[in-house]
């Protein structure tokens, strides 16, 4: 496992330095391997895809122009440019909070970054889009205190640790609120009849 990490590191490094040194297909491998993930994320936080696609962009553009702070002796590339986005990610969050706007959610399975699977039968993607976007709607009912721990640490699969350095709370605060907004949406959920849908 070290040694893979190792690995990772090794070429992000190799990629950073040949952005630095102004190799074009450097910088689209890295937007290539990044751009969904990114969006994801961000839609997550948005429930709209003209936002996430305008925040990946930014996110991309506060990762290039911070290439020279990239130390691979301080975790991979990956590890690096995904912190990167959560914060701006939250911090527009947070911004959008205080000046709250029309949130109605966009239909994320139209999207170019969205990951489609060929092998699934027309029925099944459509099943999955419609539990995936009934979903979304159930996190965007939550507050934004639960919604944001519930999406760092179900979704994005941070550790307790990582949400705690990220968001500048206790630990016990963020536990706390992952569990009542995983609570909070099963109960949602459970009101809009999605649980009986994903166990059918």
């Amino acid at each position: 496992m070290g040694a893979l990490r190792a690995l990772a590191a090794n070429e992000g490094a190799e990629l950073v330095r040949r952005c630095r040194a102004g190799d074009g297909a450097a910088w689209e491998e890295i937007v290539h391997s990044y751009s969904r993930r990114i969006y994801n994320l961000a839609y997550r936080f948005t429930s709209r895809a003209d936002t996430a696609e305008d925040l990946t962009q930014e996110v991309f553009i506060r990762v290039y122009r911070s290439l020279d702070q990239y130390d691979a002796k301080q975790g991979d590339l990956q590890n690096w440019l995904m912190r990167l986005a959560r914060n701006l990610v939250i911090d527009d969050y947070r911004k959008r909070q205080r000046t709250p706007h029309d949130n109605q959610a966009d239909d994320l399975a139209d999207h170019t970054y969205h990951l489609h699977t060929a092998s699934r039968s027309v029925q099944q993607e459509m099943e999955r889009r419609e539990l995936g976007a009934q979903v979304q709607a159930g996190i965007d009912k939550l507050s934004p205190d639960l919604r944001t721990c519930v999406i760092l640490r179900d979704i994005e699969e941070l550790s307790y640790q990582e949400i705690v350095d990220l968001l500048e709370i206790p630990e016990g605060t963020v536990k706390s609120r992952i569990n009542r907004g995983r609570i909070e949406l099963a109960k949602i959920l459970r009101r809009m009849k999605v649980l009986a849908v994903s166990e059918a």
